[in-house]
């Protein structure tokens, strides 16, 4: 398997961008569309080996949570760090999205983006755990 990212990750005083690499700029067309996109990237300051053998963790590092399977989480300790975030599409210039906040670093290697459609709602009661 071979992902590469196709941009990185941009905070620039206090504000966040996506920064598309040249040669994947046609792959926007319409995006502009959207109000929300979702947002693929990798955990590149959190990725180790030792981390990657990370399977169960006190979610939010709260030891008073209960030991819980990593892929019940959203833990950045996973085998493939991979992170999901759903933000607000502000601007479109070019290669550069303007976005809302994320929840990720600076230069952080983007590896998909896709347009938030709201299918991605639960169609039938929606249950948490109670650590959550």
């Amino acid at each position: 398997m071979d992902i590469q990212p196709i941009g990185k990750i941009e905070i620039t005083n206090g504000r966040y961008y996506i920064v598309i690499d040249r040669q994947f700029s046609d792959g926007l067309l319409g995006i502009e569309g959207y109000s929300h996109i979702v947002v693929l990237y990798w955990l590149d300051k959190n990725d180790t080996p030792e981390k990657r053998k990370t399977l169960r963790v006190h979610p939010r590092g709260d030891h008073s949570n209960p030991l819980t399977g990593v892929f019940a989480t959203r833990s950045p300790a996973r085998p493939n760090p991979i992170a999901l975030f759903t933000c607000e599409l502000l601007a479109v210039e070019g290669e550069r999205l303007e976005i809302g906040r994320i929840d990720a670093f600076d230069g952080s290697p983007v590896i998909d983006i896709k347009g938030y459609t709201g299918q991605d709602k639960a169609k039938s009661k929606t249950r948490f755990p109670a650590w959550l």
